[in-house]
């Protein structure tokens, strides 16, 4: 009963990447006395049995029982779960008890015996071996009773059964589905910029700008490649509307050298499948694609549904936006902003028609060699249109992943994770407080894992939260390492390394907005000068890179400090299955109080930690290395913590193991 992860009874399939832990969990339990197990079953997209794997109790009396699977390649898994009569658990504890009272000690050892011949026939020869060395033990006479029943628990019998247990009376839950994608679809490290702005010359006599090209833009992909960025992530690349054109910060009047907002698209040049003039042509496109290639990082191009006034589609298809009674075409509201240069899209009147023009828009940008579509505002849009869109593309394009920007309530956030999204924008951004963070982690990492994948972006050119406007350089250190080591998605907006923080009076976003102007920044300067984050955030994908535990999702723990400002979580996974000591194990404590230093206790869950007895010190402490600092310490259960936000706000600690 209770099988998880399974979402809407498995009408959609639960998400994961090649080489995840999910945690697999279910209600099993039997009538009577006897003892009962459980294991998960995993099925590869050919159906054949891939793994089994045995699911440890959770708790005590709940019989609620937990582990892991492991999906290690692309495509349609399933898995159920299965419980069933532990017979040698049975038997050992009826014997154990037994034999301590004097009870039936021959009948229980023999029992034991018969049930060790048994299992020793269905096995491999090693394994058969040891069991059958067991029951001879049982049924030797001549040894002390205590000796016979021990050598039926030896570590090698019971290293046996652990990974191949006794079972008898199996029951099965039905087959739910598991969607296996590629890894990018649930890993990676985004960065956004402006094409335009990447390269854009200002002329200092005539103060008119020259836009940057993807040509330009292409240049600037070393500098985001260094970094450790796997993502480049384009803001709309199309021409642009000039009707209610948008000037610098928002206002209602532009000036015949302001370049528009990216997102207001369609113009005489055309609509979503032309390319802005400024930008270049095709071919530069595809320029800035393969050097991207050659970097390692792919092209993301944000998918906008909507249209300026000078779109194409508003002569040719009216039908396609929304008319008011006085015959005017309805613009965009998120009240109080106003977009008076985009119309949005309304699919009530012709939804096979957009729907065919949309699903031909983005197959020509994949044959253009995208395969990661950022879609703006998909709430707006029907989320039968979204199944149908990202189920087709995917049927001939597995490897395409769509990323929702979504800013709206939880359910809708959460269908459209249903209904295909590969990953989301998430309400990290507002989620500051050590309290608002743990409830947010554990919700995302445990709650809603099944079929939301959050993307931790730190900041976007509309969003640009108190916390970095007065938060000062601490604070963009500390929501930097938040994101990077809570998701193993997460992303960035150019300047975010230059600290840049100041906000339009009176509103969260930028002062100077570059989805209104061109902007020139001195990366390099500022870097050569000591004034860029980019060292840091060079490191933290550095660090992302070489320890696979911030590669998965559910497996978050919060840990406990007695300091209301200071956070504590703990990430764990066994690199190689069935190898103990391929572990990964981080400890990550962050100060969330940008303007000082704060010292607490860290109390920590050892359990969750997965330590060995050869990792601890001889004082029961074990050794952790911080990855930031490269300082080491003995740490334990308790631990006492100290961080200066104007120093170093966060520890990252590997915590070292004994191989």
């Amino acid at each position: 009963m209770n099988v998880s992860p399974v979402v809407e009874c498995g009408r959609f399939p639960a998400k994961a990447i090649p080489g995840e832990d999910l945690v697999v969990g279910a209600t099993v339990f039997r009538e009577g006395h006897d003892l009962v197990g459980a294991s998960v079953a995993l099925y590869a997209p050919d159906g054949s049995l891939a793994a089994r794997t045995r699911l440890k109790p959770k708790g005590i009396g709940l019989d609620r029982w937990e582990g892991l699977m492991r999906p290690t390649g692309e495509g349609d898994w399933t898995f159920a779960v299965e419980g069933w009569a532990d017979v040698y658990g049975t038997w050992h504890h009826n014997a154990e008890v037994k034999i301590a009272a004097g009870v039936d000690v021959e009948l229980m050892l023999a029992e034991g015996a018969v049930i060790f011949e048994a299992a020793a026939a269905e096995r491999t020869p090693e394994e058969a071996r040891v069991l059958a060395q067991a029951a001879a033990a049982l049924a030797d006479t001549t040894l002390p009773v205590d000796q016979r029943f021990a050598a039926a628990a030896a570590p090698a019998v019971t290293e046996v059964l652990e990974r191949n247990p006794i079972r008898d009376l199996v029951t099965s839950s039905p087959r739910f589905p598991i969607k296996v994608e590629r890894e990018r679809a649930g890993r990676g490290s985004w960065y956004e910029f402006f094409p335009r702005s990447e390269g854009a010359v200002l002329d200092p006599a005539t103060r008119e700008w020259t836009s940057g090209t993807f040509r330009s833009a292409a240049r600037s992909l070393d500098r985001v490649a260094a970094m450790g960025f796997d993502v480049i992530y384009l803001p709309p690349v199309h021409p642009i509307g000039t009707t209610h054109r948008k000037g610098p910060n928002n206002t209602l009047v532009a000036g015949a050298q302001d370049p528009g907002s990216p997102w207001a698209i369609g113009a005489p040049e055309g609509g979503h499948d032309a390319i802005h003039p400024d930008l270049g042509t095709f071919e530069d496109f595809d320029h800035f694609v393969a050097r991207a290639r050659e970097l390692g990082l792919e092209v993301a191009l944000d998918l906008a549904l909507q249209a300026s006034p000078d779109h194409p589609w508003v002569t040719e298809h009216p039908e396609w936006f929304t008319t008011r009674v006085d015959g005017t075409i309805a613009y965009a509201e998120n009240p109080p902003k106003k977009y008076q240069d985009i119309y949005p899209l309304n699919f009530d009147n012709d939804y096979e028609g957009l729907s065919r023009e949309i699903l031909r828009i983005v197959l020509m940008w994949i044959s253009h060699g995208v395969k990661i579509f950022r879609v703006d505002n998909p709430h707006t849009k029907p989320l039968r249109f979204w199944e149908w869109l990202i189920g087709t593309v995917n049927e001939q394009h597995p490897d395409v992943v769509f990323l929702a920007e979504a800013f709206t309530r939880p359910p809708m956030m959460h269908a459209l994770g249903m209904a295909g999204f590969q990953q989301s924008y998430t309400y990290f951004t507002w989620r500051n407080t050590r309290g608002e963070l743990e409830e947010y982690f554990n919700e995302v990492s445990h709650e809603s894992s099944a079929f939301f994948r959050p993307n931790f972006f730190v900041n976007t050119p509309d969003i640009l939260t108190e916390f970095l406007q007065y938060g000062g350089p601490p604070a963009f250190k500390i929501r930097a390492v938040l994101a990077a080591t809570a998701s193993p998605l997460w992303g960035v907006y150019a300047g975010y390394e230059l600290y840049e923080h100041v906000a339009r009076p009176g509103a969260e976003e930028y002062i100077d907005n570059e989805k209104f102007e061109y902007k020139q920044r001195d990366f390099a300067l500022a870097e050569a000068e000591g004034r860029s984050l980019a060292p840091y955030l060079t490191r933290l994908n550095e660090i992302r890179r070489l320890h696979p535990a911030l590669g998965d999702l559910q497996n978050l723990t919060v840990q406990s400090t007695t300091d209301e400002a200071t956070v504590a979580y703990s990430k764990h996974k066994q690199t190689r299955p069935g190898d103990p000591t391929s572990k990964d194990t981080l400890i990550i404590v962050v100060n969330t109080d940008p303007h000082s230093a704060r010292e607490c206790t860290v109390t920590l869950d050892l359990d969750s930690l997965h330590l060995d007895p050869e990792d601890f010190n001889e004082d029961g402490t074990f050794w952790v290395d911080d990855l930031i600092s490269g300082n080491s310490w003995r740490w334990g259960q308790y631990n006492y913590v100290r961080l200066d936000a104007h120093y170093e706000p966060a520890h990252i600690l590997s915590v070292r193991r004994s191989s």
